[in-house]
This record gives C-alpha cells, structure tokens and sequence, in this order.
C-alpha cells in the first residue's frame, strides 16, 4: 500500500511519519480552539460589563466574521463528531449510538483509534486531510504556525543498475534522521557529507 498523503510505501493507508502527525494534531486540537477563543472573542472591560455580541445598523464591526464562523470551537466540534461516528459505524457496528459530541474526547477516542484506522478505514487521508486543515486554521489565529519541512536535497540512493532515486528529502527541524519517501533510503548523519557531495551542481 502507499500513504494517501504523501503516495511513500506504508503498511496501511497512512505512513508512520503521517500517523504521527494525526495523532499530534488530535491531541492539540482542543487546547488550540481554546486558545483560539480567548483571541477572537472581546474581554470585559471590568467585572459586570457585557459586550454585545450583535451591534446594530451602523459601521461595520473590524473584526473578519469570517474567520470567526470558520474557526470556532462548535464548528471543529461537529468536524471531528461527524468523523468519530463514522469510524465508530464501521469499527464497533454493534454498540448502538455514538455519544454526546465533545471536542476533547472526541480527539482523544480518535487519537485511540489510530491503529485500526490507519490499517482499515478507507476514508483515513480524508480524516488527516481535514484535521489538518482544522490544524492549520486555528494556529493561524493563535499566531503558533505548525513547523515546516526543511528541503536537504536529492536522494542519491541507486535504485536500478546506473538509476539513482533523485527524489527530494526533507526534514522537520531537529529531525536528525533521513528516510527518502520514495524509496526509503535512510540517512543518518554520518551520510551528510555524502550526500551534499553527490547533489547536482545546479541544485537549490
């Protein structure tokens, strides 16, 4: 089988390298809507005072009401509900209605799950896909970016009699150990001084 994220070899539908990140994510989710909350909705300005939350006709509110309706913790809760009763209907048929949706142990049911759902619920990449577009949403508010993969270089691997690799490697910052995606050489950091010498000379 091939991860449907990122199409490297796996052993279920995810890689290892992808499960992980889920399982991350599901963790962080509701400590980051919570976060999330505390930016977007106004303080009181002192004990007793209430902000309105609908003002009436008169200059537009400053605040992206999109964003709002986008990211806010009803809306990751329906997402990730809808998504725990799905993999409930097909991994326990048997134990009737799922209960009540509530964000934190929804990550946490799901996060429990991800063996079984990596290696047999077809719908995996979707469920990644959109926890990480929740992901990505809410650390855009809360002004926490998730870190980005670092480009190394090409996979200099022979994978063919004269066929090298060249696919590109990347890593997440503090990763020390390489595995190329496509053919899943690894590099350790005794194999840097190689593999920086045989890059093509017109590499980035």
């Amino acid at each position: 089988m091939t991860c449907d994220l990122c199409g490297s070899a796996a052993s279920g539908y995810l890689c290892h390298r992808h499960q992980e990140q889920l399982a991350v994510r599901l963790r962080e989710l509701p400590a980051l809507y919570r976060e999330a909350a505390d930016c977007l909705v106004p303080r009181r300005t002192g004990w007793g005072d209430i902000v309105a939350t609908h003002a009436a006709a008169g200059p537009r509110s400053p605040v992206n009401e999109d964003v709002i309706d986008t990211v806010n913790w009803a809306r990751a809760t329906e997402v990730i509900h809808s998504w725990r009763a799905d993999v409930r209907r097909l991994r326990w048929p048997h134990r009737g209605a799922t209960p009540p949706a509530r964000l934190d142990d929804d990550c946490r049911w799901l996060a429990q799950e991800l063996g079984w759902i990596v290696a047999q619920y077809p719908a995996a990449g979707d469920l990644a896909r959109e926890v990480g577009e929740l992901n990505s949403a809410v650390r855009s508010i809360v002004g926490d970016p998730e870190p980005r993969p670092q480009r190394i270089g090409y996979c200099i691997a022979l994978v063919g009699e004269g066929v090298v690799c060249g696919a590109v490697i990347s890593r997440m910052p503090g990763e020390t150990q390489l595995r190329c995606r496509w053919c899943g050489s690894a590099y350790g950091p005794a194999d840097y001084a190689l593999l920086k010498h045989f890059q093509p000379a017109d590499a980035p």
